[in-house]
């Protein structure tokens, strides 16, 4: 009753491929890991510097975009939180890990529609 399946044959076994030896697999994740760090991580960590100083230097007047998109200026800072400006008399609490970028000065003047 095997006419549904074909039988499985052995074959011969194939020509041994050559096996490298463990130096050369060493020498091909150490590139591996190279390749991670300088495209992946050292990048990473500078962004995270970047955005922890950009955090720290924030004073009164600076313009600033938060995460959620809210574009205003800062008002008061404190050690967790700053009070920002979105629109004449309207003030927010922001953390200070919320903001996401500075804006160069007079961005929140050439954005307002006329």
């Amino acid at each position: 009753m095997s006419f549904l399946i074909s039988d499985a044959l052995a074959e011969a076994p194939a020509a041994a491929a050559p096996l490298g030896s463990g130096l050369e697999f060493m020498f091909f994740m150490l590139f591996v890991f190279g390749v991670f760090y300088f495209m992946i991580i050292r990048p990473q960590t500078q962004r995270a510097k970047e955005q922890k100083k950009m955090l720290s230097d924030l004073s009164k007047g600076d313009e600033i975009v938060t995460n959620g998109g809210l574009l205003g200026k800062i008002t008061q800072v404190g050690e967790n939180f700053v009070t920002v400006e979105v629109s004449k008399g309207m003030t927010l609490l922001v953390q200070r890990q919320a903001i996401a970028s500075l804006m160069p000065k007079g961005t929140i003047k050439q954005s307002t529609p006329s």
